[in-house]
């Protein structure tokens, strides 16, 4: 019972730190939430007129919600960057920070889950894909795999984050027996996220754009290379305006991580290019709308190209500045790569990905989509949303983190005056 009742006052004292602040932090939390309130806005007259205020239709029937899906399913795979040499290496620099790539993992996987239910027509049937109460028509859909290890990944990131920062509250080390297990079960299901996600492209056998056997591998290729670059930003913030002990050498070995599979994302890149550029099928209409343009009735439809080529110069730019170290380390060239190789793959996994593989459609027709502003401002509010989450939990976990918050402290670290600082504990 004493676990209980520890556990119940973790809670309310966790809360609570939450709710301490500076006017920054208060700030910052008013402007998510009202971000968060321009996108319930736009999502509510969306389930008042229907999927008809997007901008998608019959031809292009996935768009900015699922893009969206489908990058940030890669930025919460790409937490095994840190559990693999902090955990497998036993690496002490890396171990130190690598609760905050679960906590960003939890981030990505609310999102995502966010933004499946936005881009459902009928949100009141989604009950119908809940494990133990829909009819899932599990292992025949894929959908199902793809609900089971998406909310599976995100109770085992829960679990081990909680279970974490509570150890610290009590001021007790966490048991090595339990903990260890669960992070290692991580990285197989990390990699089942991204690749049962890849999965639902390629199992669309009148898609041949995505009927590629290497479709998977550069999903995780290019996720391992887009979630970090997010971390590396973040974990310089908080360096900036905690107390955290955060390595340069850390930061400097997770950039070089990141460059191996920068590199190996642009040879699958390439290697796709040149099957369908030297094969000439009839299949290369969709990559040759991507990169070049097609022509239809006297009419150039390239709205993709200047994107397509904008994803594929930024991430090659980006690995050269990874790649070298003496760009990697430093700070200026590092950050610009960051910035580069997550507007490459962001590009790649929303207009890169899902437009040319609808585009034409079966009958040959070209629909060209661009996002409405319904689809922005809801995108907005769940990233906003995003954003509250991870704040609030680094509200708490920082503090814990460095041991000044724990349950003979608690009450006094809820009581003291707020401290200045978006994040500061």
């Amino acid at each position: 019972m004493d676990i209980l009742r520890n556990f119940k006052q973790f809670i309310v004292d966790t809360l609570g730190l939450m709710l301490q602040g500076g006017k920054l932090y208060y700030a910052w939390v008013a402007f998510l939430l009202l971000l968060i309130g321009v996108g319930g806005f736009a999502y509510a007259n969306q389930l008042n007129h229907g999927l008809i205020v997007t901008n998608m239709r019959d031809q292009v029937s996935w768009g900015f919600y699922i893009g969206n899906f489908t990058f940030l399913v890669g930025v919460a795979a790409a937490s095994i960057m840190l559990v693999i040499p902090a955990y497998i290496y036993d690496w002490g620099p890396i171990k130190e920070v690598t609760i905050l790539g679960e906590m960003l993992a939890i981030t990505a996987l609310i999102m995502c889950l966010g933004f499946v239910l936005v881009d459902i027509g009928r949100p009141d049937r989604f009950w119908h894909i809940m494990p133990l109460v829909g009819r899932l028509n599990w292992p025949d859909s894929l959908l199902a795999w793809d609900v089971i290890v998406l909310n599976l990944y995100l109770l085992l990131n829960w679990f081990v984050v909680t279970y974490l920062l509570f150890s610290s509250y009590l001021e007790k080390h966490y048991k090595k027996a339990l903990v260890l297990p669960l992070v290692l079960l991580s990285i197989p299901m990390a990699v089942s996220i991204h690749t049962v996600t890849a999965y639902l492209y390629n199992g669309l056998a009148a898609r041949p754009y995505w009927n590629s056997a290497i479709l998977a591998p550069r999903f995780l290729a290019s996720a391992f290379c887009s979630g970090p670059a997010v971390l590396l930003i973040l974990l310089q913030v908080l360096r900036k305006t905690t107390k955290l002990h955060i390595t340069n050498e850390a930061i400097f070995k997770i950039a070089e991580l990141m460059a191996y599979t920068m590199g190996f994302n642009l040879f699958l890149t390439a290697a796709e290019a040149f099957k369908e550029i030297y094969s000439g099928t009839e299949h290369m209409v969709y990559f040759q709308y991507l990169l070049f343009g097609i022509e239809r009735n006297g009419v150039h439809y390239n709205t993709l190209v200047p994107y397509a080529w904008a994803s594929i110069i930024t991430g090659f730019i980006a690995f050269l500045l990874f790649l070298i170290p003496r760009t990697r380390t430093n700070w200026i060239t590092l950050n610009l790569g960051c910035v580069l190789i997550y507007s490459s793959v962001y590009i790649e996994k929303g207009m890169g990905l899902i437009i040319p593989g609808l585009t034409p459609d079966a009958l040959g027709e070209i629909f060209v989509y661009r996002p409405s502003f319904t689809e922005i401002a809801v995108a907005a509010g769940i990233f906003s949303l995003g954003a509250l989450v991870f704040t609030v939990m680094l509200k708490a976990a920082v503090p814990m983190m460095l041991g000044e918050f724990t349950i003979s402290k608690g009450r006094r670290a809820v009581d003291a005056p707020p401290e200045a600082g978006p994040i500061e504990a």
